[in-house]
């Protein structure tokens, strides 16, 4: 304006402006986005891990499937590579993200010895299987099934003594149990074509077809394992539960039956 002393440009006038331009009303598209609407594919009812995985997820803890508590499970399902992609709060989404947590040191507990020659460990207690040689882990560590009540898998050190990539059961109704390794009596390493996640075997250690065929190819005969830990019985429903206990207790949980054909 006439009489104005002309401006002059300092850091303490740049940031004047500067701050004047913030609380100026923007162009519509240069404003935050609206949120985006609820997932209409989320239909996911709150299931048996609901404030597990709301904790694990940092979502609010109320126990109850809400539109946002699918759509961060849906994208947690589709990360881990688990299908179906649904929203669900259920046992196998809850071990799966378990498993992912610790898989870069699933021995920080030391319960597995740590030799330095290549190791297969096997946690009952938590219900994985990894590979390690002294504190490196070379098989990553995998979901499974391990003996039920009465058909406990044997624990302490094993030796691989016999592989059969088809095999069929000779006890169990000629149960498959492809990708077999023989490491106790009849009880052996190998792959099922049932729920993972559910009931137990017959002594077996049951894993994902995939899993159980990388597992035969790394193995040979002589190798040695180490079973440690125990299955328990009963799912705690305490929220002081530890996740080692919750990874493996779901098997007896109620209203998970030990159906099935046994042996697998």
């Amino acid at each position: 304006m006439p009489g104005w002393p002309p401006l002059r440009w300092t850091t303490g006038t740049a940031l004047v402006l500067a701050c004047s331009l913030s609380t100026a009303v923007l162009p519509a598209a240069a404003q935050a986005a609206p949120a985006a609407p609820p997932d209409p594919a989320c239909k996911a009812t709150t299931g048996a891990y609901q404030w597990q995985l709301e904790k694990k997820l940092k979502l609010p803890e109320d126990g109850r499937m809400s539109s946002d508590d699918c759509v961060a499970l849906k994208k947690l399902q589709t990360r881990l590579k688990i299908t179906p992609v649904n929203g669900a709060a259920d046992i196998k989404t809850y071990r799966l993200l378990l498993i992912d947590e610790v898989k870069k040191n699933p021995n920080a507990n030391k319960r597995c010895p740590a030799p330095n020659y290549r190791l297969t460990c096997i946690d009952l207690s938590r219900q994985i299987l990894w590979v390690q040689k002294g504190k490196k882990v070379m098989f990553s560590p995998i979901p499974i099934r391990t003996g039920r009540k009465g058909l406990e898998t044997r624990t302490g050190w094993q030796r691989i003594y016999r592989k059969n990539r088809t095999f069929f059961s000779t006890i169990y109704d000629g149960a498959p149990m492809p990708y077999s390794q023989f490491f106790n009596g009849g009880q052996a390493l190998h792959g099922t074509y049932h729920d993972l996640f559910s009931s137990g075997s017959g002594g077996c250690i049951n894993m994902y077809l995939k899993d159980a065929e990388r597992l035969y190819k790394y193995l040979k005969v002589g190798a040695r394992l180490y079973i440690f830990g125990r299955k328990p019985t009963r799912a705690v429903q305490t929220s002081e539960a530890h996740d080692d206990q919750l990874i493996a207790e779901a098997f007896g949980a109620q209203g998970i039956p030990e159906a099935g054909p046994p042996g697998r």
